[in-house]
């Protein structure tokens, strides 16, 4: 009904109303009704109007929107007057001032500090300390501020756990918490783009009602609280490597969905400390909050580099991406690095780098980094500048060659992704298995069965040690971790080069076109299009432009037979006619008599960025070059393809710069058949390929593209295809190979220079390729790419046949290169489709011979088999639902809880003007 009618007919009835009732007033109950129905009507109408409204989005969106996405500065909030909190009665105290002096030392002596933007410390208020806080824990630390009484301090110190009070520490607490917030505020408002925070007293222990373990109030509890009450994010995420458990954050977080805490830390089954049951991997949220706390418990010492990368590559990262969160947190406490005390793991000072920088492609490069714990002085200094540095964009230091992850963090990452599995669509990987079915003879896959082990001791003393509670290290063991830290600092290579992208383009490519179609995909277009998209976005003034030059025929004979080079050079002398008739003799290619130069000039244009790279002239770059080359072989052009761009380059990077170990990434959306023959006898270069198969059916059609294609003779295990077997394929797809198979491989090979053959065929819009990979994703690839290498990351053009697709498509790989802060990934969250599961799965099988770090392939249970957690509900805001129970049944969930969610609030919403 029109809103005309309502009012006519309302007209009428009162027209109608008799005198006698005309002054009696209608009941409450009625007039509530009336506008309801009134205000239900009007949404009624809002909808209608919206839904002949359509709107068409732009493929393009998110790359368009990046334009103005430029990297900010990092921030950096400190206060020296910090260095005072300080245990009066024992002055061996492992939390001390100089954790906090050495620290910015440190950063001082790298020049760090001078590249940063200086955030102002403050005070947090009152009402900002009760988001979190009580009251009554408020006031019991302010009646100490200025105390000289140390028998009282001391005292009332002894009533919690791993605590000192000192006469500042009230103040100094409340400097730390504001300087967190006024942290956060600066990043979410982009006043700068990351930052850290280097601050004590620490936080994350410090609970709703109790100080604990050198923590008062919690600085990145209360500061992502404000975060939220203040809409400068809607979700956070919380990823905590100190190597005690933060209790108290996951307490104050564990029934909200807005924030992911993610904790990993030393646990023992519970023999270390907190030694708390709620710090096991079947802590997983509760009510509303189910699914989004995450505990990776280690239950043995001597972790190594290649244990955290497990997590993060396996657990954290998959989730991380599917979580969209708008802020990234670090509570980053270093005493899980080399020599520390407490954490006695094995963690290299520079591997903090590599943890860090993924998650710098995160939430538009959103990141605060908060100071936690870390007690040995050497390797807390070095761990904490380092991380600065790669916050300022540096690239990460190279590391020593990784070994396998231990068998007790494969126990642990298998038993984490079996608990929220039930709650997250990114891990598909392993297979699953009833408890009740034996395996038969033919499956030879792993049953993993998950238990809960507790022999910890939860049992709280009236007062606690203030003296003397913690351990002593010998003489002989801190000289040989002295040692061990300097011959780190002399391997790590902090080098960086004055150019941070080299760039060529040279207009002699534009003249190799096809005489006999002017609408051939391989157009020179593709390449003028992309330097124009650069010079839209303005990176060409931020890039170090070099000219191009002509590979010679040394250069060429790397990989290409004397006979080839002289068939593509006499294609300058020869006519037209003669060059049309040459090019149906072969795969795919066309000639003209520029041919020879063009492609020359292609291959030699990529030699030149890879002596800048490697001359530490550049620290990466960029080759915007035509022809392509990873088709060609060694005797033969072949799909627009003459002289193989990138392996002229690996090669040469071996031979002239005495490289030994060489990455090349192929995500061109055909296989690169041409490289793949040319290097599959050699083991120093390491070629992964993600393409379009479909069984053989798609271009080039051969099965040799096939994932069981492994390499030859020394080069067996050198050679990776990850075949795709259906259209459509996306962003989803494209990031599970990238974590779950490239990314895992990379890093245990352990490049000195990465290739990129970027060919961008399976970006949205190419009509060869009819894949939707967005622009944005390609510039997140070769973010997680330049961890590697020392940064030295190079992209050379391969395919790709939408003008505006490529143009986009590069240009985001550019601004990676960058370091530029990347939009969101907005793929569907319901993960990627069980055929690219497949693929990714045969991949893992045929290649874990090969990289033994791909070690989590086995089966998970169907049914529930551990126990529900046990909640201290002094601990939690509200009473265990034991909501888990239901979550965890023996048939696991094919889509999320949260989707759920969403589909009956759509469902609501639908019915609401039927209901009303």
């Amino acid at each position: 009904m029109s809103t005309k009618s309502t009012s006519s007919t309302a007209a009428i009835n009162d027209q109608r109303k008799s005198s006698r009732l005309a002054n009696i007033k209608p009941s409450k109950a009625i007039v509530t009704a009336k506008r309801e129905a009134t205000a239900c009507k009007k949404n009624h109408l809002k909808i209608k109007k919206a839904s002949d409204t359509f709107y068409v989005k732009d493929i393009y969106e998110g790359a368009i929107k990046a334009k103005n996405m430029i990297r900010g500065m990092t921030g950096i909030v400190y206060d020296r007057s910090m260095a005072d909190h300080r245990c009066l009665w024992d002055d061996n105290y492992p939390e001390c001032p100089e954790r906090f002096i050495k620290t910015l030392e440190r950063c001082e002596e790298l020049g760090l500090i001078d590249r940063c933007k200086i955030i102002e410390p403050r005070l947090a208020s009152d009402d900002e300390l009760l988001m979190k806080h009580t009251q009554e824990q408020i006031d019991i630390l302010k009646a100490t501020d200025g105390s000289e009484d140390l028998e009282k301090l001391e005292k009332l110190s002894s009533k919690y756990d791993a605590i000192y009070i000192h006469p500042s520490t009230y103040r100094l607490s409340l400097l730390s918490t504001g300087s967190t917030i006024n942290l956060f505020e600066s990043i979410c408002r982009g006043d700068v783009q990351n930052g850290m925070a280097i601050i004590r007293p620490p936080g994350h222990h410090a609970m709703k009602a109790e100080y604990c373990g050198y923590c008062f109030f919690n600085n990145v509890a209360i500061a992502s609280e404000k975060i939220l009450a203040d809409g400068l994010a809607k979700k956070i995420l919380i990823i905590d490597w100190d190597v005690h458990h933060g209790q108290a954050t996951q307490q104050m977080f564990y029934n909200d969905p807005r924030v992911v805490y993610f904790s990993i830390h030393r646990y023992e089954n519970g023999e270390f400390w907190p030694n708390l049951k709620e710090s096991n991997y079947h802590y997983v949220g509760e009510d509303e909050g189910i699914g989004y706390n995450f505990n990776v418990p280690l239950n043995k010492t001597g972790m190594k580099n290649a244990d955290y990368l497990a997590i993060f590559q396996q657990v954290l990262l998959p989730m991380a991406y599917e979580f969209g969160p708008d802020l990234i947190v670090v509570s980053a406490g270093f005493d899980s690095a080399i020599g520390d005390e407490k954490g006695e793991m094995e963690i290299t000072p520079a591997f903090y780098s590599h943890l860090l920088s993924p998650l710098l492609g995160l939430a538009r490069g959103k990141v605060a980094v908060i100071l936690e714990g870390g007690y040995c002085l050497e390797s807390l200094s070095e761990s904490a500048a380092l991380t600065l540095r790669t916050l300022l964009g540096d690239p990460c230091p190279m590391i020593e060659t990784l070994d396998v992850p231990c068998a007790s963090i494969r126990e642990t990452i298998l038993n984490v992704i079996y608990t929220h599995k039930p709650y997250w669509n990114c891990y598909q990987y392993q297979e699953t298995y009833s408890i009740n079915s034996q395996p038969s003879n033919n499956d030879d896959t792993e049953r993993h069965l998950p238990v809960v082990i507790y022999n910890g001791d939860e049992t709280k003393p009236e007062f606690y040690l203030t003296r003397d509670c913690y351990p002593i290290q010998s003489e002989i063991f801190l000289r040989n971790v002295h040692d061990r830290l300097n011959n780190l600092k002399k391997f790590t290579n902090l080098n960086k080069a004055p150019n941070r992208v080299a760039l060529i383009y040279d207009t002699e490519m534009l003249k190799h076109f096809n005489y006999t179609d002017n609408d051939h995909p391989e157009s020179p277009e593709r390449i003028s299009g992309i330097f124009t998209k650069h010079e839209e976005f303005e990176l060409i003034k931020r890039c170090h432009i070099m000219q191009g030059r002509i590979a010679t025929e040394e250069e060429l004979l790397l990989v290409h037979t004397k006979e080839h080079i002289k068939m593509v050079m006499d294609t300058s002398k020869l006519k037209p006619s003669t060059l049309a008739k040459q090019s149906r003799d072969y795969d795919s290619v066309f000639l003209n008599k520029d041919t020879w130069t063009s492609a020359c000039t292609a291959a030699g244009s990529v030699l030149s960025i890879v002596d800048s790279v490697l001359n530490c002239e550049s620290q990466s770059g960029v080759a915007i070059v035509r022809p392509p080359g990873h088709h060609a072989a060694e005797d033969l052009p072949s799909g627009f393809c003459l002289f193989n761009n990138v392996a002229i380059a690996a090669k040469y990077a071996i031979k002239h710069h005495s490289l030994s170990r060489v990455l090349i990434v192929d995500w061109d959306i055909h296989h690169g058949n041409g490289t793949q023959s040319l290097l599959e006898d050699d083991p120093n270069i390491l070629y992964i390929s993600l393409h379009r198969y479909d069984n053989a059916n798609f271009y080039p059609k051969s099965k040799d593209a096939n994932y069981d294609v492994v390499g030859n003779n020394k080069g067996e295990g050198f050679n990776v295809n990850i075949p795709w077997n259906r259209r459509k394929m996306g962003d989803a797809e494209y990031v599970a190979a990238f974590q779950q198979i490239i990314m895992p491989i990379a890093y245990q090979f352990n490049p000195e220079l990465v290739l990129i053959s970027a060919g961008f065929d399976a970006c949205i819009g190419d009509s060869l390729g009819g894949y939707a990979v967005t622009p944005e994703a390609f510039g997140l690839f070769t973010h997680w790419l330049m961890s590697l290498a020392n940064g030295r990351v190079i992209l050379a053009l391969e395919g790709g046949y939408n003008v505006n697709s490529i143009a986009y498509a590069m240009t985001m790989c550019t601004k990676a290169l960058l370091n530029d802060p990347l939009p969101p990934l907005l793929f569907n969250n319901n993960g990627p489709c069980s055929s690219a599961v497949t693929t990714i799965k045969n991949v893992i099988n045929t290649q874990k011979k090969y990289w033994p770090n791909l070690v989590f392939q086995a089966a998970l249970p169907k049914e529930k088999v551990i126990p529900d957690p046990e909640y201290n509900q002094t601990e939690y805001k509200s009473e265990s639902k034991i909501a888990i129970e239901q979550l965890q049944s023996e048939k696991l969930k094919e889509t999320s809880d949260l989707t759920l969610k969403l589909a009956e609030l759509a469902i609501n919403s639908e019915s609401c003007s039927t209901k009303k």
